[in-house]
């Protein structure tokens, strides 16, 4: 198959989230498995400024656009596949981050910079981009990609195409007078196309025009057919339920094996796990914590805000340090959750350590030297950080939820004896329940034995992107086949 995965970010190039980490990952497997996959994301200031070279392949001429926009072709670092990068200097040629200025507020001319974005990709959709290429499927992602289905649906013959949604907390809405001047046809402006609540919705063009939808777990295609999680498009996506699939997000063991990860101090196995107990007293070390491998160490990596219940941990800290418990956190986000680490912290130092940042080597250390990761999420469209948890040994407690409802088997009595217990899970989005199933696994934590058959059954979990590769490929053969009227095979 040709497919173009079309994105606002990727890995290396540009990432602010795990969209990025998807659109770096994801084709490349695809790749692996012999498909022409090409990635096309803006060409922002940041990413022209890497060393990596880059060809200019064509000029576009689009509707809306006052300069002619290039395109430039190259590679994914560390790969084979294509990646086109779509110049357009009044767009992209900017500082900050693709969404946002340096100052964290959002660029005001967002919508006519994806605008512009979205229908480059129309234009190499349709091999109107002079590359004599073409794909069978367009994969869109998120809100910023969110018009291509809409565009595309104006064109016989087009190509197949896929929306997925990554977070549906983020939609992509303008008013009325951004709309205007973005020179889209009229009708898009509808409660049947992409008017949303009197705004305009990039994310509903996915939703309404795609061939198909899918997001990054099963359990979160459930939950935004609800009312808690569905943002008010709930209806619609219900409507299209028979069109929509969920599909787990795969990580790169290639980066995220403790056997080879030289950013921990020992490297270890599932056969070698007196190693990890070096990494605990280097982390204990690190942090200024009583260095003591009987002290149950719980860690948590996060965006420090309201989605990620980092305030629930907060609020079980006395009851850790009653267990004489160790907490980690590393991250960064909402001042006012940042200031309360830094309280939690001073109040117990002997108990509670923090990094407030973000640090790449320290995150791997971290996952390999805890003993529990905590992720009490209230909601959690996939997750890779307790994916990343069971490779290393690192026992996760998640709010059964999303991503992590699919990745994460609760330790009961029935799930021991049959050896699939990974961790430990809670339903509801409180302090008390994230207590509850805390002092749970600290009392498996005390029965070496059983803990051991945890981790070692944690480590065993196959959650690659070869794997959900080819539940994509399988897809995209079931909506090419569907688009062309063809027998439908079994869809993924």
């Amino acid at each position: 198959m040709n497919i173009l995965f079309a994105s606002a970010e990727a890995h290396p190039l540009i990432k602010t989230g795990g969209l990025a980490d998807v659109a770096g990952s994801l084709p490349r497997a695809i790749r692996n498995l012999r498909h022409d996959i090409r990635v096309v994301i803006p060409a922002y200031q940041s990413v022209l400024k890497q060393p990596e070279k880059f060809t200019l392949v064509a000029h576009l001429v689009l509707e809306g656009v006052t300069q002619p926009v290039r395109i430039l072709a190259g590679r994914l670092p560390g790969s084979t596949v294509t990646l086109y990068l779509v110049d357009s200097p009044e767009h992209f040629d900017r500082p900050g981050n693709p969404y946002t200025i340096e100052s964290g507020a959002v660029w005001p001319d967002n919508a006519e910079r994806f605008t512009s974005f979205c229908r480059a990709i129309e234009a190499l959709s349709l091999d109107a981009a002079g590359l004599d290429w073409q794909p069978d499927i367009v994969h869109c992602n998120d809100w910023q990609t969110g018009l291509v289905p809409a565009l595309l649906a104006r064109h016989l013959p087009r190509p197949a195409n896929l929306f997925t949604i990554h977070n549906l907390a983020y939609q992509g809405l303008h008013d009325w007078k951004a709309f205007k001047k973005l020179n889209l046809p009229a009708d898009f402006w509808s409660t049947e196309a992409m008017e949303f609540h009197n705004q305009f919705s990039f994310i509903k063009g996915g939703l309404v025009f795609a061939d198909w939808i899918t997001t990054v777990s099963p359990t979160y295609a459930q939950e935004i057919q609800t009312s808690e999680l569905g943002y008010g498009l709930e209806g619609l996506i219900s409507h299209r339920a028979d069109t929509l699939t969920g599909i787990v997000n795969g990580v790169d063991y290639s980066v995220w094996n403790p056997g080879r990860d030289l950013q921990i101090p020992v490297t270890f196995n599932a056969r070698s796990l007196s190693h990890k107990i070096e990494n605990k007293r280097a982390l204990q070390e690190h942090f200024g914590l009583p260095v003591d491998e009987r002290i149950p160490l719980f860690a948590t990596i996060s965006r420090l805000v309201e989605q990620k219940g980092i305030d629930l941990i907060l609020d079980i800290v006395p009851q850790l340090v009653k267990h004489n418990a160790q907490l980690i956190v590393l991250g960064s986000g909402d001042a006012e959750i940042e200031a309360d680490i830094r309280s939690a912290v001073k109040a117990y130092p002997e108990n509670v350590a923090a990094f407030i940042g973000y640090d790449e080597s320290l995150s791997h250390h971290i996952e390999a030297g805890t003993d529990m990761f905590l992720m009490p999420s209230r909601f959690e469209p996939c997750g890779l950080n307790q994916i990343y948890s069971l490779r290393y040994g690192t026992v996760p407690i998640v709010r059964h939820t999303g991503g992590l409802a699919d990745t994460v088997t609760d330790t009961t009595p029935k799930t021991l004896e049959t050896k699939t217990a990974t961790g430990f899970s809670f339903d509801a989005a409180t302090s008390d329940a994230l207590l509850a199933a805390v002092e749970r696994a600290l009392v498996y934590y005390r029965q070496p034995d059983i803990w051991q058959q945890l981790v070692c059954t944690g480590m065993k979990q196959d959650f690659s992107w070869k794997r959900s590769a080819q539940l994509y490929i399988k897809l995209y053969e079931t909506i090419i086949a569907r688009r062309a009227g063809e027998p439908i095979a079994e869809s993924a």
